[in-house]
């Protein structure tokens, strides 16, 4: 009775900590409170993500003595586009790409790239700057050029004879 009374509880530790990437890669280094190598990193299901070096991440700790550790998050201060509301989604890249999926159903893509299968789309689509098209294209309907149209590196002036 006596020896139980004298015990003293354990010592309280945070099971998480805000971190900062030392190393990158698909396990981090990371430094909390010392520096903490081969850190695995989580998230959402689907979701591939590795933060870059010198990135504000949130650690969580687990197991014995808080001695299991991993990358659950990262910090998005400063990220977000102005006037991002509740329930819009913002994914992004270190590089300038971006999907901004907004709450009126519209869906903001910047950066370059390639789309790759089959693609379809109801309603309006509008591309600004340089469209490239390699293979048979078809067209179902009216086609509307304002504009010039290039054939073959020279503009097309149609035959208006006879």
């Amino acid at each position: 009775m006596w020896l139980s009374s004298k015990m003293r509880p354990a010592p309280a530790t945070a099971d998480a900590d805000l971190g900062i990437t030392t190393i990158a890669g698909d396990s981090v280094g990371v430094m909390t409170r010392g520096e903490v190598r081969t850190v695995p990193i989580y998230g959402p299901g689907g979701y591939v993500w590795m933060p870059e070096s010198g990135a504000a991440v949130l650690v969580v700790k687990g197991g014995v003595g808080c001695q299991e550790q991993c990358v659950v998050a990262a910090s998005t201060a400063g990220a977000a586009p102005e006037g991002l509301a509740p329930g819009e989604l913002f994914l992004y890249s270190c590089g300038g790409a971006s999907l901004y999926l907004r709450e009126d159903g519209s869906i903001a893509v910047t950066g370059g790239g390639f789309a790759e299968g089959d693609w379809e789309s109801e309603g309006n689509l509008t591309l600004a700057g340089e469209v490239e098209l390699n293979g048979p294209v078809t067209i179902n309907g009216t086609l509307r050029i304002n504009g010039s149209l290039i054939v073959n590196g020279q503009p097309y002036r149609p035959c208006l004879c006879g």
